[in-house]
């Protein structure tokens, strides 16, 4: 979708009440005002409680239907509930993407003898014990769904590791020990080999998991609809189960969109999963985003001219989704690394009018974000750059790096819009961005829409213009 436009719908502190799923259909005018094509759910999927953000999955079968873990619906609402936002958003031509977790399930039903070795927390390649038995979380029957959907029963066969030895009370890394087991290899080398991250850790390499997975996505698409999955903690996923798994979607439903949460800075890791799943996915831009992160925190000592350096945008831009904040980033959460206040105009401005990408919008930046460190949103501010996103953000891109405080950059228009649209941003003193125009076609001036002042700008006979910009700020100027 040309200029299309993601919602991430949640954030962590979302409210636990079970009236998410109805809050957000009461909330589709002001997405569709906001320009939102495409909106990314929380997981959907039953998980350890009511209260379970949806990253501790213990039933994937389980949509907030069934009476398990103590609910029958999910933090979120009810299956019933789900299915009606769908449809509510399908209605309002608002594309539907499910967060997915497929490296871990947790909240075992009951406990099973197996043979493991310890393993360095920090090398994972690293044993520290010699093979012995514990007792392990592994044995899953979900007895509330009683074979409903499917009768698959997952064991300590189909896992790969585990944290917790309940006979002797420890806890630890456990590699599970048998026939053709042993961490996956197609995964980050961060800790020696990064396949095990929580819980009880899947063995993507097992026939049955593969099956089993390629059979629940089908199902779980067939059932609601969906046009788009998120992909959780796919670092940690075995690349080549990853690979067959899109490509047995892919010749069910060929439109089908994936994209991955890999969250490592370097590029060179990222390109070597994108190589390793044929680029059927496109990843989110950690490396942009922590860049954000940094230029707020560091204010004008931040050298603005290296913002998009090693960011994925400029490496694999048609394999990109942009973001400035997620849940995972927001204060108190693992990975915090807080885009501050002012600085929020300057990320979105660099994710919503840039030519390449997929932005994705924060709920919390949105809408603002509850918890222990609540945060304002900025809907009016979004808003406004959407609209110029969608009516004028269109051709070609010039950057322009003028110094460390300002940089900018043009967009040439295209037939249908053609008026070209220049964007500055500064994080220090009020300057101007100087620009050199092509002597044909020459534009005559330029307009201010966007940013403190109401600066007309004339185009000299040339070719040159100077383009205010406040300090800390952000200004955006239309062809007149």
């Amino acid at each position: 979708m040309v200029n299309g436009i993601m919602l991430q719908g949640f954030e962590w502190y979302c409210s636990s009440d079970g009236n998410y799923y109805k809050e957000i259909r009461e909330k589709i005018d002001l997405l569709k005002k906001a320009n939102i094509t495409s909106i990314w759910l929380p997981p959907a999927t039953k998980g350890g409680s009511a209260e379970d953000v949806g990253y501790g999955v213990y039933d994937l079968f389980d949509l907030g239907e069934f009476d398990q873990k103590g609910t029958v619906r999910t933090k979120y609402g009810t299956k019933d509930e789900l299915f009606a936002l769908i449809d509510a958003l399908k209605q309002a031509n608002i594309l539907v993407i499910s967060d997915v977790v497929l490296n871990h399930k947790a909240f075992a039903d009951d406990v099973e003898v197996f043979k493991v070795v310890e393993v360095d927390q920090h090398d994972r390649t690293k044993e520290i014990s010699e093979p012995h038995d514990i007792e392990g979380y592994t044995k899953f029957e979900f007895k509330g769904r009683n074979g409903k959907y499917s009768d698959f029963i997952w064991n300590f066969h189909h896992f790969s590791g585990v944290d917790y030895d309940q006979r002797e009370g420890k806890q630890g890394v456990f590699r599970i020990l048998g026939e053709n087991k042993g961490w996956n290899l197609g995964v980050s080398n961060e800790m020696g080999n990064y396949d095990y991250l929580m819980f009880a850790d899947i063995d993507h390499a097992h026939p049955e998991v593969k099956n089993h997975l390629i059979e629940w996505a089908c199902w779980y698409i067939d059932q609601t609809g969906l046009q788009g999955f998120r992909l959780d903690a796919v670092k940690h996923i075995d690349h080549q189960f990853l690979k067959q798994w899109v490509k047995h979607i892919h010749i069910v439903y060929p439109e089908f969109f994936f994209v991955g949460e890999y969250w490592m800075e370097s590029l060179d890791h990222k390109e070597e999963y994108l190589a390793a799943t044929d680029y059927h996915m496109s990843l989110f831009d950690v490396k942009l985003h922590n860049q954000f992160h940094q230029a707020s925190v560091q204010k004008e000592s931040f050298d603005l001219k290296t913002l998009f350096d090693g960011s994925l945008l400029r490496a694999y831009p048609q394999h990109t989704v942009t973001f400035v904040d997620n849940h995972d980033s927001q204060p108190h959460q693992s990975l915090e690394s807080w885009v501050e206040f002012w600085f929020k105009v300057h990320a979105y401005a660099s994710i919503l009018l840039q030519k390449e990408g997929y932005p994705c919008v924060f709920y919390g930046d949105l809408f603002g974000v509850q918890g222990p460190s609540e945060q304002q949103g900025h809907y009016d501010m979004i808003q406004m750059l959407s609209d110029i996103r969608v009516h004028h953000a269109y051709g070609d891109q010039q950057d322009f790096y003028q110094s460390e405080h300002t940089i900018g950059w043009m967009r040439q228009g295209d037939e249908v819009h053609p008026q070209k649209l220049v964007v500055v941003l500064n994080n220090h003193e009020d300057d101007e961005l100087f620009v050199q125009f092509d002597k044909e076609p020459m534009p005559k001036g330029f307009h201010q829409i966007f940013g403190e002042g109401h600066h007309s700008i004339e185009v000299n006979e040339n070719g040159q213009a100077k383009f205010p910009v406040m300090g800390k700020s952000v200004a955006i100027y239309l062809e007149s």
